[in-house]
Order: structure tokens, then sequence, then C-alpha cells
């Protein structure tokens, strides 16, 4: 499952816009907003480079993200 509130803070943080990472990981817009909303699961191949994009590095924030327990 994925942490909407924390990955949400990576793409603020990042400052791109939803489209250009969309774009990054071959996805429409509305695609990207139903994954990270948890409505549809994000694969492996779109971890990696969602984690590209972000420069997340840090394997701990990678799990954190996206592979959370339980979301509130």
């Amino acid at each position: 499952m994925t942490n909407t509130a924390l990955l949400q803070a990576e793409i603020e943080k990042s400052g791109l816009k939803l489209k250009k990472i969309a774009d990054f990981l071959g996805l429409s817009y509305d695609g990207l907003r139903l994954k990270i909303n948890n409505e549809r699961k994000f694969n492996a191949e779109e971890i990696q480079k969602m984690c590209t994009i972000l420069g997340i590095k840090d394997l701990r924030v990678k799990e954190d993200i996206f592979f959370a327990q339980s979301v509130d």
C-alpha cells in the first residue's frame, strides 16, 4: 500500500508536476493519480522510476512510501 501523504510530500519537495512524472512513468495523469491515491497499485518498475525521478535513494524512505502496512 502506498503512503499517499509521504509520496505527495516527496513530489512537492521535488517541484515536479504530476504530468511530467506521469509521462516519465509512461502513465496518463489520471493513471498516476489513481496509483498515488491507492486505487491502483504501483508495479516494481514504476516504483523504481518514481524513486529515480524524485531522487529517493534511501531504502527506508522507499519502503515507508511504497510498502506501508497501513495508512490512516
